[in-house]
């Protein structure tokens, strides 16, 4: 058994005081670990155990007779090389059981001093848990029924100087499995999956993307005019020209620049940042992605979205039906859409259509105890409710279309209804899961939507756009009509994981400093 295993009580310092020695012993006999650079395996433990079949078996334990399924592999017989690191370590006299795992799960390993030899075997006895080892040998069914390697040699290839958890407790610390998520990933199976499922994820999206036409391009991260959304950017200095940048926190202008080129389909996954707090759905950085389509609208892009995500779905967990927290969310069929002056009316009792005037929505919101601001115009008191009575009600997949133009500054305005413009949001869940327009690309209209951004800024407003010069020449150049939309990758990934958190699906979230 490991040494922490046989010593329950010894302090952490002198555990890692005898893996240091243990290293120092090796390497004086010429077996430092650490000077290996390579190991042939041959096959994963998932090679060895997929594809098997039982038979049953009736096997003696302590004088019982008991009966056992036993799984055969279809490699019994047979030689294989196999590496991992050791998650647990039995056994006494001269025979051992150790299990490696692997990136596809874990393999248990017999050894036998008889097969070993003896001075090997001894070496054996000193590995830890913790430790990543090579192993030789035939895979075969132990007598209770367990597909195994009857190992023939092992090979010390890296020697683990601090321990890993208690084996039973596991890493219970939420904060420390963010912070040390390389212990997270070794310890929890199901993490290492959902971080699986978030590669495999974005994969999907790309080659469905591809099929249909779409490249995949690179814009800039550092940027002098960050624009894009309402959000607050982070702001740093370049010193090898001597100005100020920031991150960007949208991957939209830059993409629109490329439709203007000609390149007329266009994608982008990338991190973007955002200077705001940290909750369960937010993290300053985060992966965002937005695609451009020309000769389309607000609905192609919903056609776009309920058709990427169905083929998500079903290539990454082989349904349409997703469950999160309990919720049974379907998205087989066709997704719910309604505008959101609808939606306020069918939640919140209020009709917007019957609203003129400033003075009237105002009224409103003060009877409904919604808190608005100096600056705010009716669109936004429309917003306001939508987010305090509608969003929370959103649980099967539904788009929430046609907001109010005070909201949304770069999106084309309804031709019959010009207080209102072509933009959906697609929400499950109760969240909301992407955002997309009918791209406005008259120059003279989005001008005039930087201008009262601008305004905006002015007044306090930290998340309004600028006038982006560049951009607006790109616009005179000439746009085609364009539809356009931003997912938000992480919550997607929540969602198809049935993660709570947000940074359960970022493999290195943002954290507060330690000594904070």
């Amino acid at each position: 058994m490991s040494n922490q295993q046989n010593q329950p009580d010894m302090e952490l310092n002198e555990i890692i005081r005898v893996r240091h020695d243990k290293l120092k012993e090796l390497r004086e006999e010429g077996r430092d670990p650490f000077v290996i650079t390579k190991f042939d395996r041959t096959h994963s433990s998932k090679d060895i155990s997929e594809g098997f079949t039982t038979e049953e078996r009736t096997i003696e334990i302590r004088g019982e007779q008991k009966n056992v399924t036993a799984k055969i592999s279809p490699l019994n017989g047979n030689k294989v090389c196999v590496a991992g690191r050791i998650m647990s370590k039995r056994g006494m006299g001269k025979v051992g059981f150790v299990h490696i795992s692997d990136k596809e799960g874990q393999i248990q390993l017999f050894v036998k001093k008889d097969i070993l030899g003896e001075e090997e075997y001894a070496h054996f006895k000193k590995l830890d848990i913790g430790d990543i080892i090579g192993a030789s040998g035939e895979v075969f069914t132990t007598q209770t029924g367990e597909i195994s390697v009857r190992v023939d040699k092992i090979t010390l290839l890296s020697k683990s100087l601090l321990p890993l958890p208690e084996k039973f407790h596991g890493m219970t610390n939420t904060d420390m499995r963010y912070r040390q998520r390389y212990i997270d990933l070794i310890m929890n199976a199901d993490v290492k999956d959902t971080f699986i499922k978030r590669s495999k994820i974005i994969s999907s999206i790309r080659r469905y993307l591809d099929g249909q036409g779409f490249l995949e391009v690179e814009t800039p991260m550092l940027v002098s005019n960050a624009g894009g959304a309402a959000a607050r950017p982070f702001e740093t200095h370049f010193n090898a020209l001597d100005e100020d940048f920031k991150l960007r926190i949208s991957l939209e202008l830059y993409l629109k620049r490329l439709i203007v080129g000609g390149l007329e389909r266009v994608y982008e996954i990338g991190r973007v940042f955002r200077n705001e707090g940290l909750d369960t759905r937010h993290n300053p950085e985060f992966t965002l992605m937005e695609l451009y389509q020309a000769y389309t609208d607000y609905h192609g892009m919903m056609d776009l979205t309920e058709n990427l995500y169905r083929h998500v779905a079903n290539e990454v967990l082989g349904t349409t039906k997703i469950v999160y927290n309990g919720i049974e969310m379907d998205l087989g069929k066709p997704f719910e859409r309604i505008t959101m002056v609808d939606a306020v009316k069918k939640y919140a009792n209020v009709d917007f259509n019957e609203i003129s005037t400033l003075d009237e929505a105002r009224k409103v919101a003060d009877e409904h105890h919604i808190e608005y601001e100096e600056h705010h115009k009716k669109g936004d008191i429309l917003n306001l409710f939508f987010e305090e009575f509608v969003e929370k009600h959103l649980v099967q997949p539904t788009f929430v279309m046609d907001h109010p133009v005070e909201i949304s500054p770069l999106t084309k305005k309804k031709p019959e209804n010009p207080d209102y413009v072509e933009r959906f949001e697609f929400f499950m869940n109760g969240w909301e899961m992407a955002n997309a327009y009918s791209e406005l690309n008259d120059p003279i209209d989005q001008r005039e939507r930087f201008k009262a951004q601008e305004e905006l800024l002015a007044h306090g407003d930290e998340e309004a756009n600028t006038t982006d010069e560049d951009f607006m020449r790109a616009l005179e150049i000439g746009m085609a009509p364009t539809g356009g939309i931003g997912f938000g990758i992480d919550r997607m990934c929540m969602l198809l994981t049935d993660s709570a958190a947000i940074r359960d699906v970022l493999l290195f979230p943002t954290m507060k400093p330690l000594d904070k």
